[in-house]
């Protein structure tokens, strides 16, 4: 198990665990974390998964492929750390990957 660290916009944190080969929205949505709602259920289309991933992992997490980066721009408030959470794979390299939810997901 991975630990993975979601912090809301006003800073409330839920640390929760995750399996190798999930996502970080699948862990999301199986723990309830409120401000991921992934209406699209992990299939990159919608942003309703978008997250700020901490700086300090963003080499590990990669970029965008072109089409998280499309829909990317349906998202509200986007910066250099976006991603949607849908495509961000758990892996042993993730332990301690903190993300945050933005405000206008909750």
């Amino acid at each position: 198990m991975v630990k993975i660290i979601y912090k809301d916009f006003e800073g409330t944190v839920r640390e929760v665990d995750a399996k190798v080969g999930e996502t970080v929205m699948e862990t999301a949505i199986k723990n309830g974390i409120p401000g991921i709602d992934a209406d699209c259920g992990g299939a990159c289309a919608c942003a309703t998964c978008h997250v700020y991933v901490d700086a300090s992992f963003m080499e590990k997490v990669g970029t965008p492929e072109d089409m998280e980066q499309s829909m990317l721009d349906f998202a509200e408030n986007v910066t250099e750390t976006s991603r949607l959470s849908c495509q961000i794979p758990v892996s042993e390299d993730l332990e301690g990957l903190t993300v945050t939810t933005p405000e206008a997901q909750h």
